[in-house]
């Protein structure tokens, strides 16, 4: 299993009317999903693992989607582990016991 050095949590809320959040948030995990990195999409947030600086990147091109889609704003609620030394649980170790 290849491991990774960081995991990181997202959650984009464009500030835009409700009908339109959804496909704003779409168009965030499609490109979260392009990105070749294991991606897991939960209810109110997506994980992704990789290099930190990496995954920093995506994080910011999240809010820049947003914004292009058009969302005057966003914001973003991320929770990020990081270990250099990549003794990180992977995405799969931590819930795939949950999802059969």
């Amino acid at each position: 299993m290849e491991r990774y050095n960081a995991s990181l949590a997202i959650q984009v809320l464009p500030k835009v009317e409700r009908e339109d959040v959804i496909p704003i948030v779409d168009k965030v995990i499609a490109y979260l999903k392009s990105t070749g990195l294991n991606v897991f999409v939960g209810p109110f947030e997506t994980t992704i693992e990789g290099d930190f600086d990496r995954i920093w990147d995506i994080a910011g091109e999240c809010q820049k989607i947003c914004v292009r889609e058009g969302a005057p704003s966003v914001s973003s609620y991320i929770k990020v582990v990081y270990s250099p030394a990549a003794e990180l649980w992977s995405i799969d170790e931590k819930v795939s016991k949950h999802h059969p």
